[in-house]
């Protein structure tokens, strides 16, 4: 129901989606880099004219009782615009490729409460290094909905709440989660999306 789901979310946001292709890189640190395990994530858009590289590291998740009271995930992520020689530096400070994969979708940008991103994407492998035209889909016919929002320690309860009441909208297609907590599609799912496709997506909400 990807087509269905494009059409509910253009309503939605009223605007064109964007365009996804991100080759992503994990690497993790070496023996000489500490005792402690340590990852990030090396990020090029390749949708840009340029391609653009943002460094990103993602802590864990957020624990306790706090965490249990609310339906969304919450971690530390740290992100950095770098130059496209920032693979060779991460090599020689010790860091190795763990892995690597291609992200290819569209994505959409809300302003519900709080500044919320949709994403649907294909997780895709590559069989040679490097070599993102010859990528193959992981899960061929299934993709990835992400809903994210960035928040700060200060206003994370008020982004959850944001982020949670936004995921209603998309109930005739599909429930939203926790990962690792699976919901999956709804029932009725088939008959919206028929109804999305039929009438052309119908009136933006």
């Amino acid at each position: 129901h990807v087509e269905a789901l494009e059409i509910l979310l253009q309503g939605l946001c009223g605007v064109q989606r964007e365009r996804l292709r991100i080759h992503e890189l994990c690497l993790k640190n070496g023996p000489n880099l500490g005792t402690g395990s340590s990852e990030v994530r090396l990020l090029c858009d390749l949708e840009q004219t340029e391609p653009s590289w943002t460094v990103r590291h993602v802590g864990g998740a957020m624990r306790g009782a706090g965490a249990d009271q609310i339906s969304v995930l919450v971690r530390t992520m740290v992100e950095s615009k770098v130059s496209k020689n920032v693979l060779r530096m991460f090599y020689t400070l010790g860091y190795r490729l763990d892995h690597e994969l291609l992200r290819v979708g569209f994505s959409f940008q809300f302003n519900r409460g709080a500044q919320i991103t949709v994403t649907v994407s294909s997780v895709n492998k590559m069989l040679k290094l490097h070599a993102t035209d010859e990528a193959v889909p992981v899960t061929p016919g299934i993709q990835m909905v992400e809903v994210t929002a960035p928040a700060s320690a200060k206003n994370y309860t008020e982004v959850a709440a944001a982020v949670q009441s936004f995921c209603e909208y998309l109930a005739p297609l599909l429930h939203l989660s926790k990962p690792g907590v699976s919901t999956g599609v709804v029932p009725t799912a088939a008959a919206a999306a028929a109804s999305l496709m039929s009438d052309g997506g119908g009136t933006p909400l």
